[in-house]
């Protein structure tokens, strides 16, 4: 099992998403974080000089604050970030407010441009992106972002459609250039090459995370809890949690060539994730949640360690797990995982068997007293066995709203069998489709069950809806079912 290399406690509250790491002397990495009172804490654990006096950097009080100075800025702070401006200085740190950008000389204790932003500042990233040459700290609030140079000049600004609440550079469509990535309150993560979009694509709830992984493979986090990975406009995977990400970061911890989208959750669990397969290689727990992942030398050896930080102020470093523990960084082993995976597959077998082996005496029993047709039941009622042609028929139509019940205009999905047996059940799957939750089970009472089901579909927005759909199929008093599982696209 890997375990972390470093862990440092620094009783300072840390705002999730809001810490970053810099080497603000350009040589010696060091953690800033947003803590209470508006203030920012610099852990710099390799540097013993005190600051100059004069600026906004006020020294530690003693004790457990001996390796940090506190940045004071007197507002509410909404993103954090640092790098170079300048090819070959050092980084600076950017602060953002509802109005207001600072980048801060914490070396020399002084601003080096302080500008009012009226659209607010979401989210920062650092960076060179398409044909230009100078670096600039980009700044995403309020359907709008700017990009600002070494002096504080806007010298890039562009719209988008709504708020935005996460910014990547990344060379997405593999030209040699980067392009500008946009996760936004409408769902939407949009490409920007300098200031035009040229691809756009739709998810299922605001984009609050993105993360550059290899190549032209991204990984992005949502609102309601999703998490996966895309490949340009391809989703590779997603997964599902009932926890919201508050860190996505990439890094490849287990060694093998292939970097893990390393993920921390607000119930803080930290997890690493295979960035091809979505598989689980390694998670860790933390007693509060987590409030950033980053990556630096921590401890000045040549090896760049996984840093995470939680909000009661625990720092942990892990490195990349040496030869012999690739496949290794989980509790249980391959070959446990493996017995366990035979086991379960075993159990599955045995009920299967055990299923048919009951529908088979059942059957046989009932064709004594009678002939089951298609839509007719044995005297019993129990018997689960269906025609082999059995099959399902699914279609999509518009309705305007009913005379009698007025209603909305919605869609409605028309489910039948082909040879009269009974629909017990209808099970709908899909995410922002329904108000209260992500699921939609339709269960006719007994008497009005028949070979047919009408689903009536209220699209919250105008976009494509992936439908997983379940169906039970029996004859009409059965207390076995079939499940039928088909997959349709709401359309647009």
């Amino acid at each position: 099992m890997l375990v972390p290399v470093f862990t440092l406690k620094l009783h300072q509250k840390i705002y999730p998403r809001l810490v970053t790491v810099g080497r603000f002397d350009g040589i010696h990495p060091s953690i800033a974080a947003a803590t209470t009172g508006g203030k920012i804490f610099i852990h710099r654990p390799h540097l013993r000089s005190r600051p100059d006096t004069g600026g906004r950097i006020t020294e530690g009080t003693g004790g457990l604050d001996v390796d940090c100075v506190f940045l004071n800025i007197g507002q509410h702070i909404t993103s954090l970030t640092a790098g170079a401006l300048i090819e070959g200085g050092t980084d600076l740190l950017f602060v953002g407010t509802a109005n207001n950008l600072l980048a801060y000389d914490v070396e020399n204790n002084q601003d080096v441009f302080y500008k009012e932003v009226p659209d607010g500042v979401n989210a920062m990233c650092v960076g060179v992106t398409g044909r230009n040459v100078d670096t600039l700290v980009y700044v995403g609030g309020n359907c709008s972002i700017q990009g600002y140079n070494s002096i504080g000049e806007d010298v890039f600004w562009t719209v988008t459609g709504d708020n935005v609440l996460s910014l990547m550079i990344f060379d997405f469509d593999a030209d040699g250039e980067n392009e500008l990535l946009v996760g936004s309150d409408d769902y939407d993560i949009r490409v920007f090459k300098e200031d035009q979009m040229i691809s756009e694509i739709s998810e299922t709830d605001s984009v609050i995370g993105l993360c550059p992984v290899t190549d032209s493979k991204f990984g992005y986090a949502l609102a309601n809890g999703t998490v996966g990975v895309y490949d340009k406009l391809s989703r590779y995977w997603r997964i599902k949690s009932k926890n919201q990400s508050l860190a996505l970061f990439c890094y490849d911890l287990d060694n093998d060539g292939i970097e893990e989208l390393i993920t921390g959750w607000s119930s803080g669990k930290l997890d690493a994730r295979n960035s091809k397969t979505g598989e689980v290689v390694f998670k860790d727990t933390f007693s509060s949640p987590i409030a950033g992942i980053m990556a630096a030398d921590y401890r000045l050896d040549g090896v760049d360690q996984l840093i995470v930080c939680s909000t009661d102020g625990e720092i942990r470093g892990y490195i990349p797990a040496v030869k012999e523990m690739r496949g290794q960084l989980m509790d249980v082993s391959p070959e446990q995982k493996l017995f366990q995976e035979l086991s379960q597959k075993k159990l599955q077998l045995i009920e299967e068997i055990r299923n048919y082996e009951q529908n088979e005496k059942e059957s046989t029993g009932s064709r004594n007293k009678t002939t089951i047709q298609p839509g007719i039941d044995s005297e019993d009622g129990s018997v689960g066995i269906i025609p082999a042609n059995t099959q399902l028929n699914s279609s999509l139509s518009i309705s305007l709203g009913d005379a009698d019940i007025p209603t909305d205009p919605h869609v409605v999905m028309t489910i039948s069998t082909t040879n009269g047996t009974f629909i017990h059940l209808v099970v709908v799957i899909a995410e922002s489709l329904f108000e209260d939750g992500e699921s939609l089970v339709v269960h006719p009472p007994e008497n009005k069950r028949c070979d047919q089901i009408k689903i009536p579909l209220i699209p919250p927005r105008d976009m494509p809806i992936d439908l997983h759909i379940k169906i039970y199929v029996g004859h009409k008093y059965t207390q076995q079912y079939h499940v039928f599982e088909i997959t349709r696209q709401l359309p647009r």
